[in-house]
């Protein structure tokens, strides 16, 4: 059954989820079904990318509470198939608009983060609030998927709802293109040592990705000659590199900025570090493996046990532990690997396979 399907999302910022709903999206494309993004708002640096391939809607929305309204005329006026919903409080605003419309669509809501720890900080208020709102969304939808099987675990307890009615789908790895000469001698310059003690990681400069223990557990090792790269941006920049200088290593940090792609910079490291407190799944961890680089990552809820195998295609060590964190990466960059066993690993999350899931489930619901 060919359906219209609407992703709905609150933006097309460079984010991990973004880049997986337009991953899957191609592949949603390339089976033959129709697909529009509709945004919050119309903003992102993967904006351009979407809208050269798709139909994307801005619904023109500031706040979430306008949200319901605004995305009620939308479903009467395009009348979609099939809702795919990701990100809280998206994700049970979407079913209840649904069955407040006039327009009987299927809706699929998916969760990326394990939300009670997301949400931790944000007081008792909110966490009620969350609570109670995911309890009626969700029985709501007609599928309910979690990333991880750490996420499905949180939300089922969060709603109240029973583990059985979610779905764990692991998140796609997006489609490599191999980098050119002209981008790989990119990442060589900005390298500026000789392999062999390249450590990089990749993800938005926030709390959650804890940035802060992998710069003192590299400070800790004190290789010669050694770089610690970070790919990515956010408004822990500054925090970043000020600890950067307070540890001394400031002239080994580099920082690339916002990259679309940053395969080149993976196929030119020696090891890929997580050192995230928590994580819905951990897709960098993936595409580390994809292109054949060891790993290290630290064992947090939830997902990277679940890509490593346990600890079968890479290091894990207990989260915000400076000295077992140190010790693992001076292990794995003196340790030999399989690197085609760890492409092996990451084809197993191919776009292909996960979108071949989430279409079986839509199916599965009409």
């Amino acid at each position: 059954m060919k359906s219209k399907i609407s992703i709905l999302l609150p933006d097309l910022r460079g984010g991990g989820v973004e880049r997986i709903r337009l991953v899957l999206a191609n592949e949603f494309a390339r089976a033959g079904h129709k697909i529009s993004f509709v945004l919050m708002q119309s903003k992102g640096e993967l904006l351009k990318e979407a809208k050269d391939k798709f139909k994307v809607i801005d619904l023109a929305t500031q706040r979430v509470r306008e949200v319901p309204l605004a995305l009620n005329r939308y479903l009467r006026q395009h009348r979609p198939d099939v809702l795919i919903s990701a990100i809280w409080p998206l994700s049970v605003i979407a079913p209840i608009s649904v069955f407040f419309s006039r327009h009987r669509c299927k809706v699929l809501v998916s969760e990326h983060n394990n939300l009670s720890i997301q949400y931790s900080n944000w007081g008792l208020l909110n966490y009620l609030l969350m609570r109670a709102s995911m309890a009626v969304g969700y029985r709501l939808a007609n599928s309910r998927v979690g990333v991880s099987k750490g996420v499905v675990d949180d939300i089922a307890k969060l709603s109240c709802l029973k583990k059985k009615m979610f779905e764990v789908i692991h998140n796609p790895i997006r489609p490599f293109l191999e980098p050119t000469k002209q981008s790989l001698q990119y990442a060589e310059n900005l390298w500026s040592c000789q392999s062999g003690s390249r450590i990089v990681t990749v993800g938005s400069f926030k709390a959650q990705k804890n940035h802060k223990l992998l710069l003192n557990a590299f400070a800790r090792i004190n290789l010669p000659n050694s770089r610690l790269m970070f790919v990515g941006d956010g408004k822990e920049r500054e925090s970043l590199l000020s600890t950067a200088n307070e540890l001394g290593i400031n002239e080994k940090i580099i920082l690339t900025g916002f990259c679309l792609d940053p395969t080149p910079f993976y196929k030119t490291a020696d090891l890929f570090v997580l050192s995230s407190d928590y994580e819905g799944f951990g897709n960098v961890i993936i595409e580390a493996l994809a292109c054949g680089i060891p790993v290290v990552s630290t064992d947090c809820p939830s997902g990277p046990a679940e890509i490593l195998d346990n600890g079968r295609f890479g290091l894990l060590v207990p989260t915000k532990d400076v000295s077992a964190l140190a010790n693992a990466i001076k292990v794995q960059l003196n340790s030999k690997v399989n690197r085609n066993t760890l492409m092996n690993r990451a084809s197993e999350f191919s776009a292909e396979i996960v979108a071949r899931k989430y279409l079986k489930s839509i199916n599965e619901i009409f």
